[in-house]
């Protein structure tokens, strides 16, 4: 990270304030002191100026002026502030992860959670921001294999303060792991967390198929939670959560509906 993050709240405080002011400047993970002027403020002995900050966006510094952290290459990908600190990404507007009820980062650690990560080792099938591994590592597991396709998301990652560093026992590879995954071994894993995209973007990470692969990687007993979302059945006429689950116990599971995903276990 070239400087500090800005969100709106945290530009608009700085603007607002006269000498010394308290704010956070990486997303809510530490708290620091500033001096603040009408014409700018203070930090770390560097200087810089005040920002007419929009919504839902999130500002770095690039050595010369505040730019929004997002990209576009096929996709417009964008890192996103939430009320709870740790930041959400939308791809072409469409939300990654749920904020509404709760922080995305404790969110990641309920269902990290389920699969008692503690001494294992665990495929992260869609690394995302990080979430999921970071909790992983922080609960011991032994060993993080993680999958990202959109290098976008990973420069995201990179700028991330909540994100975690693919070291010691995380491993980050860029590439999809619906292709990847072919070249993993046999009962590689002890458990594996998978956190597709929605069904209408990546259906072939809710196929058949992969499901089978994801089975045969896994141990015996080992354990699978499976991000599905709650889409509205009554406006799309699926019932994916169902789908997903009947799939995975055609795979060799025995799946359950967990929250928003399906929590299963390899017979």
């Amino acid at each position: 990270m070239t400087g500090p993050l800005l969100t709106r709240e945290v530009a608009e405080s700085l603007r607002a304030g006269a000498g010394t002011v308290e704010c956070s400047l990486d997303l809510g993970r530490s708290q620091t002191v500033v001096e603040a002027d009408a014409a700018g403020w203070q930090w770390q002995g560097r200087r810089f100026p005040h920002l007419e900050a929009r919504e839902r966006t999130i500002y770095r510094w690039d050595g010369t002026a505040f730019e929004p952290v997002q990209r576009y290459t096929s996709s417009l990908i964008k890192l996103v502030p939430t009320d709870w600190g740790p930041p959400t990404f939308e791809i072409d507007g469409i939300k990654m992860l749920p904020t509404e009820h709760v922080s995305p980062y404790d969110d990641a650690a309920r269902k990290v959670g389920l699969i008692q990560p503690r001494g294992k080792a665990i495929l992260d099938t869609c690394g995302g921001l990080g979430y999921f591994a970071a909790w992983c590592v922080q609960g011991g597991a032994r060993q993080v294999t993680s999958f990202e396709k959109n290098a976008d998301v990973i420069w995201l990652r990179g700028l991330n303060p909540w994100s975690p560093k693919a070291e010691g026992a995380l491993t980050l590879t860029h590439g999809d792991v619906e292709k990847e995954i072919a070249g993993l071994a046999d009962g590689a894993f002890d458990a594996v967390l998978h956190d597709p995209p929605r069904f209408g973007i990546a259906g072939e990470l809710y196929s058949q198929a992969f499901y089978d692969q994801l089975a045969r990687v896994l141990k015996r007993k080992g354990k699978l939670f499976h991000y599905t979302g709650t889409p509205n059945k009554l406006t799309s006429g699926r019932d994916v959560p169902k789908e997903v689950m009947k799939r995975l116990q055609r795979a060799g599971f025995s799946a359950a509906l967990n929250g928003d995903g399906v929590l299963a276990v390899k017979k």
